[in-house]
């Protein structure tokens, strides 16, 4: 029944936009549905293109829903890049191709190594199709996905090939220097090995340092006090110093845990457009 629903709310936006005035497909505009990944497109697209993003600031794409806006303005899109496992994108995929038949579509999870539900230590959160899906979050992952971002430029548009090339090296090289960067500031005596945070979005920055990350969520819900106490036992055996918090997300929890362990809070934003400055920041945090 929602199908139907969705599908006669689509076709009514789109015819009232196709009378009111004729538009066609944008041959410079691609949408994305993260600013990490907006950030990594602009760099290698520069001026070609148009870069929206379709998660806005503060919405958590685990649960967000596009706009009847959004949903127009990706039929004119000439492509749109996802990661493949958010909680947005697997509800909204199927549903957003069929809407934007003529819009190109390319997965950039393709060659990462996933990481599946329970292989890292995340207290019990659980993502749909078992896939921790934040895999843009370490420097080893985010050079596959400026690969995968160069290969679909190239489909998209041959003639600027060498363009996107020279982006392409320089970012990889940035990028690199991040995870350089990183290690040595891991590596520095006193460095803490583990941390807690409220939504698990740092587990593939714990495998690529070897740390271990521990979650306040339970199933993507508030922890019960019995869960609480498990965490407190939990944050006192893997000596926790900080407790990261996400602008998504409720603290109340967070602050009690850090009142009781003396740990410190430190605010981050893994699905901020500056994702260079991000991951230093939680280096350093630890440090």
């Amino acid at each position: 029944m929602n199908k139907i629903i969705f599908t006669l709310f689509t076709s009514l936006l789109l015819l009232g936009a196709s009378c009111s005035s004729p538009q066609k497909k944008s041959a410079t505009q691609i949408t994305v549905t993260i600013e990490p990944i907006r950030y990594f497109t602009e760099v290698l697209v520069g001026d070609l293109y148009e870069v929206s993003c379709m998660v806005p600031k503060g919405a958590s794409p685990e649960t967000y829903d596009p706009t009847p806006q959004q949903l127009i303005d990706l039929t004119h899109s000439q492509a749109l890049f996802y990661t493949g496992y958010l909680g947005f994108e697997q509800l909204w995929i199927d549903r957003l191709q069929s809407n934007a038949p003529e819009t190109r579509f390319f997965n950039l999870s393709k060659q990462i190594d996933l990481i599946h539900e329970g292989v890292m230590e995340h207290h019990g959160h659980q993502h749909l199709g078992g896939i921790e899906p934040h895999l843009w979050n370490s420097p080893k992952n985010a050079l596959v996905l400026i690969e995968n971002i160069y290969n679909a430029l190239c489909s998209l548009d041959s003639t600027h090939i060498e363009h996107y090339k020279l982006n392409y090296e320089k970012e990889k090289q940035r990028i690199i220097e991040t995870d350089q960067k990183i290690k040595s500031i891991l590596s520095q005596p006193g460095t803490s090995k583990s941390f807690m945070i409220y939504h698990p979005a740092l587990t593939y920055f714990a495998q690529a340092y070897n740390l271990t990350q521990l979650s306040i969520e339970e199933e993507g819900k508030e922890p019960s006090p019995s869960q609480l106490k498990k965490l407190l036992d939990q944050a006192t055996e893997y000596q926790v110093k900080i407790i990261f918090i996400q602008p998504e997300f409720d603290i109340k929890n967070a602050k009690m845990i850090a009142n009781e362990i003396g740990a410190k809070i430190v605010p981050i934003n893994p699905l901020s457009y500056n994702w260079h400055e991000e991951m230093i920041n939680v280096a350093k945090a630890l440090n």
